[in-house]
């Protein structure tokens, strides 16, 4: 057991020098308690490290702090709290006509497409037209071999001449027969019979003429010409090839272009006034824009509606008519038809891109005279492209920021340039 009183005793530090201790060498009092002195270098390594964690705070503090003033005073717009300018390009509410469209898928169709097939069998012994040429109404396309019926109005040509002959004879006969039986010379039967083969040789006669003219029109199909206006599309038939009047398939197909025609829906809904513009006696546009309505390929006219609604999908068919002079449509081609249904003039206009929207309202940020920014309420009517009408809210000349608002709030100082020097 230790000794209480030692438990008492102060902790005397031991001197570094065993020679200024009371006690004999090699002996240590009783009274006192000996204590190893820490070296001196463990002691510096914590000071520096406690040095070093303070400036580190310290430093620390002085950053944030000044980050801090600095965003601050660029919330304030610098020295004395000036509000800062915001750069943004503005648009002015301009007054002029905007368009009421409707809009519906369609595909151009031809008027007219005629499928060209024999109407004789022969030979097809030459072609006189080259694939995708534009051919008139009448010009030659196709010679099929005429020869055997050139031969057939030949033979038909020669009975004919033989049964007239004939029928003169009869005639001759029938007034000397005339004259004998009013002379009691034969007897009236005979006049009869006369009368009779007169009647015979006047329908052989006939036959023969008309069999003569079914073989000129057979030589005439040998001799195939255009019966339209149009395109020549790819041959199905080569020369050389016998072709029969009661093939399926053609020999060529051509297509009438010029003019060419729309065919597109619209809902039933949008029909009423349609119907009431074409009985007004008005002539509605109608445009062809591509399948990603970015380009107008051409403009037409409205010509004909379609007499039933397709019930299964409440739409009905209107076909358009464009001159395509300049070839652009082609027939088949997938476009998007745009009906001119009202044109509104004198409006108030503003890109589109100026609008906002939140959950709640459609507004504009309004650049007021001194080139601050106030919040306005608008209403949208028509929107067609990237204009759209401003019913309520704006008048033409109001300025209107577009750019850059995303930094902007009510009363928010700005450097507004316009879209036009933007441009330039």
């Amino acid at each position: 057991m230790r000794d209480p009183m030692s438990e008492q005793m102060p902790e005397i530090e031991a001197p570094e020098h065993p020679q200024h201790l009371l006690a004999p060498p090699g002996q240590t009092p009783s009274n006192v308690t000996v204590v190893q002195k820490r070296p001196p270098h463990g002691r510096w390594a914590y000071v520096v490290v406690v040095v070093l964690l303070a400036l580190g705070t310290s430093l620390w503090y002085r950053q944030g702090h000044s980050a801090a003033a600095t965003q601050k005073a660029g919330a304030k717009g610098g020295r004395g709290g000036t509000p800062a300018t915001t750069p943004v390009v503005a648009v002015e509410a301009t007054k002029g006509n905007i368009g009421v469209y409707v809009t519906g898928l369609g595909a151009i169709t031809p008027i007219y497409t005629v499928t060209v097939k024999s109407r004789v069998d022969g030979q097809l012994m030459s072609v006189h037209f080259k694939e995708g040429d534009l051919v008139n109404q009448g010009d030659p396309l196709i010679e099929i071999d005429p020869r055997p019926y050139e031969a057939a109005v030949t033979q038909a040509q020669g009975a004919l001449t033989r049964d007239t002959a004939l029928l003169a004879n009869a005639r001759v006969d029938l007034i000397r027969y005339t004259t004998l039986v009013a002379q009691d010379a034969v007897p009236e039967q005979q006049l009869a019979t006369q009368r009779a083969l007169v009647a015979q040789y006047e329908g052989t006669v006939t036959n023969d003429q008309g069999l003569l003219d079914a073989a000129k029109v057979n030589v005439v199909y040998c001799h195939i010409t255009s019966p339209i206006t149009g395109i020549v599309g790819l041959r199905l038939v080569d020369p050389g090839n016998i072709v029969h009047s009661s093939d399926s398939n053609g020999m060529i197909v051509i297509t009438q272009i010029q003019p060419i025609s729309v065919i597109f829906t619209v809902g039933e809904d949008e029909l009423p006034p349609i119907l009431q513009k074409i009985r007004a006696g008005q002539k509605l546009t109608v445009e062809a824009w591509d399948r990603e309505q970015k380009n107008k390929i051409a403009s037409g006219s409205l010509s004909t509606i379609d007499n039933l609604i397709d019930q299964t999908t409440g739409t009905l068919k209107l076909r358009a008519t464009f001159d395509n002079q300049n070839r652009s449509l082609f027939p088949n081609q997938f476009v998007n038809a745009r009906l001119l249904q009202q044109e509104k003039t004198g409006v108030t206009l503003l890109p589109s891109a100026a609008i906002q929207r939140n959950t709640n309202d459609t507004y504009v940020y309004l650049i007021k005279p001194d080139n601050t920014v106030t919040t306005r309420n608008i209403k949208i009517g028509t929107t067609e492209g990237d204009q759209s009408e401003i019913t309520s809210g704006l008048s033409p000349g109001d300025k209107i920021a577009m750019t850059g608002v995303d930094k902007l709030q009510e009363g928010s100082k700005v450097a507004p340039t316009m879209q036009a020097a933007a441009a330039k």
